[in-house]
């Protein structure tokens, strides 16, 4: 059984022509071609396969960030071909109405690229912003299957990575206010769905599950604002789309250096079934029974029709 990861897919944007995305045609195709060849596994044979069943042959397609993209291209889709996913949504966004970190950088870096974005960010860093303790991990296992420019790598290690967490939305909110003439807000409905859309996916038939508040690295945080991302994010969903069953969770970034054995153990704690990080390999039966909270996901750019387009 394959998990298949997906982030942005939509429509060309001329205002995005450095933004990274699937395209809503290569979307279809790539539907096409796993349906062709591997089916979509059902959701109630997932579900029984957690519960100790056999493993079922097949993928399954799981959507994160919360994106408006997902209900206005992926839903659609989804439901004209009889198919279900599970949507992960940080609720941050819908608490604080503002753009979270990570998406303050690709929409710089989409609007404007890694060139300038990286001169302004050079500009504004000084090294007691930095961490140092786990540069060289960082280094060697994030971001080495996406196709990256230089500056394009430098801004997002060091903003999503290298910078203390207590600089970061800092760091992000002086780049927004120096290239953006808008307030975040009106931004917001043009990249996150908002709680009717999220409503809809449930009623759907879609899996919703829960992708923190604020999107952290889990392993670079402490354990008790660890907890509190899971508790507070489980909360606001289900406020919004009533009891999760089962409740799922997928790590921001995902790698494995982004979240520990103790970040598993409160998963559990919090009666989270299973949780999905990235690593490009088949699940199996050993998974489900023995590491629930750390399922392999492929990118759906590691399969034909999966790679991102760009407008530049």
């Amino acid at each position: 059984m394959k998990a298949i990861m997906y982030h942005y897919v939509r429509d060309d944007d001329s205002t995005l022509s450095h933004l990274r995305y699937l395209h809503v045609e290569d979307f279809r195709k790539q539907l096409d071609y796993f349906m062709q060849n591997f089916g979509v596994v059902s959701k109630a044979s997932f579900l029984e396969a957690l519960e100790g069943g056999p493993l079922p042959d097949g993928v399954v397609l799981t959507f994160d960030d919360g994106f408006v993209d997902h209900h206005r291209f992926v839903l659609p889709e989804l439901e004209r071909r009889g198919l279900w996913g599970i949507f992960y949504i940080p609720t941050g966004p819908l608490q604080d109405k503002r753009l979270l970190d990570v998406h303050r950088v690709h929409l710089l870096l989409g609007r404007f690229g890694g060139e300038q974005v990286a001169e302004v960010l050079k500009d504004m860093l000084d090294t007691t912003m930095l961490r140092h303790d786990r540069r060289d991990e960082f280094e060697r296992t994030t971001y080495l299957r996406q196709k990256n420019t230089v500056p394009e790598l430098f801004v997002k290690r060091v903003l999503n990575y290298f910078v203390n967490p207590d600089c970061r939305s800092l760091l992000t909110g002086m780049l927004m206010d120096h290239f953006f003439a808008v307030r975040e807000s009106e931004i917001l409905s043009g990249i996150y769905m908002n709680d009717g859309q999220i409503k809809d996916l449930a009623e759907a038939g879609m899996m919703i599950g829960s992708h923190t508040v604020n999107h952290p690295v889990m392993s670079s945080i402490a354990a008790e604002k660890q907890e509190w991302e899971i508790f507070t994010s489980f909360a606001t969903l289900e406020r919004i789309v009533g009891t999760l069953n089962p409740r799922t969770f997928c790590y921001p970034y995902g790698g494995v250096s982004t979240f520990t054995e103790e970040t598993e153990r409160l998963l559990h704690n919090h009666d989270v079934a299973f949780s999905f990080a990235v690593e490009p390999r088949d699940m199996t039966l050993q998974d489900l029974r023995h590491r629930p909270q750390a399922l392999p996901r492929y990118d759906c750019n590691q399969f034909p029709h999966g790679q991102c387009r760009t407008l530049s």
